[in-house]
């Protein structure tokens, strides 16, 4: 039997979400992902540019890990400004706040997804962010204290949820900017100017419309759901990309949709659509990949298999459209 192995090692990492979130998506579903959409088109880029790889992403909430704990704190004060300055030029229906929580420690790599106790305590961190706020670790302070001029606020020992021992947090307060040990002039970190031109559709950006069920029997739409369900799973863990949720996604079912105008409302470059025919055992899986912006099919293909191969075909529709 083949030994099981994971990879450890140490990391800087970096928790962001959306203040308000849920009563956003309450208020305007399809506002909200497109308004998610440009700001992410501001976000990932810094978080590049600070040498971060961003790995779990669901919904409004995003996770990156950085070498450096110095780097993972620039980037989240980078990201707060460069938000900050959008709010400022949109109206308020159109702006969102993030919290940003940083904790350093031991995680797990398990292909494009993080585990361990760093990640959930960077997560915990960030929901005692205020909005549009950073919160951080001992373990951080103690890193970076003497590298950074920003003053931090100790919020004491905090009791957070499915951790055992109380962490240690301080909000980073980017307005009281301190002098530097050395006694240099302390340099805030330098922030991308963000235009007005209108949003870059991230290049990896995709939803997968509802399948629709071919079969006699009504009763199987929910297998054609289970099918969209697993397609946006599997899409999401692609590197890099950006998979508009499953709730979203399912306000368009049995709706005639212009794909053009999908685009537009979701921000997004890619539309995947489908349909599944199940008789007894054996199942047929058509799906079209479609560009948005220009509302040509891109690649389409079908797969014959039965339900015993359903998760190898699944995996191979994947392969396919990431290549594609």
């Amino acid at each position: 039997m083949e030994a099981y192995s994971v990879e450890r090692r140490l990391a800087s990492i970096f928790a962001a979400d959306v203040e308000g979130y849920s009563r956003l998506m309450g208020q305007d579903e399809v506002g909200t992902l497109r308004t998610l959409t440009r700001y992410r088109a501001i976000i990932d880029p810094l978080i590049a540019s600070h040498r971060g790889r961003i790995f779990n992403t669901a919904g409004d909430s995003l996770v990156a890990d950085f070498a450096s704990a110095v780097d993972a704190v620039e980037c989240a004060v980078a990201v707060q400004e460069a938000i900050a300055k959008e709010n400022a030029d949109r109206p308020a229906g159109e702006q969102m706040r993030f919290r940003i929580g940083v904790h350093v420690g031991d995680i797990i790599v398990q292909d494009d997804n993080l585990f361990g106790d760093a990640v959930n305590i960077a997560a915990r961190l960030e929901a005692l962010a205020e909005s549009g706020g950073i919160c951080v670790s001992r373990v951080v302070w103690d890193q970076i204290r003497d590298k950074l001029p920003y003053r931090f606020d100790d919020m004491g020992e905090q009791s957070v949820k499915n951790i055992t021992r109380p962490v240690r947090a301080y909000a980073i307060n980017t307005a009281a900017v301190v002098s530097s040990p050395s006694g240099m002039a302390p340099v805030k970190p330098v922030v991308k100017q963000v235009s007005n031109a209108a949003p870059i559709v991230p290049r990896l950006s995709i939803v997968v419309l509802p399948f629709a069920n071919l079969s006699d029997d009504p009763k199987q739409d929910y297998f054609a759901d289970g099918i969209t369900d697993d397609m946006t799973t599997d899409l999401s863990r692609i590197s890099d990309s950006f998979v508009i949720a499953r709730n979203t996604a399912f306000t368009y079912k049995a709706k005639s949709v212009d794909m053009k105008e999908i685009g537009r409302d979701l921000g997004v470059r890619y539309a995947l659509e489908g349909s599944v025919r199940r008789t007894g055992e054996q199942v047929r899986v058509n799906v079209q990949l479609i560009d948005t912006e220009s509302g040509a099919h891109i690649w389409a293909d079908r797969f014959d298999t039965d339900l015993a191969d359903l998760a190898e075909a699944q995996d191979e529709i994947t392969g396919r459209l990431a290549d594609a």
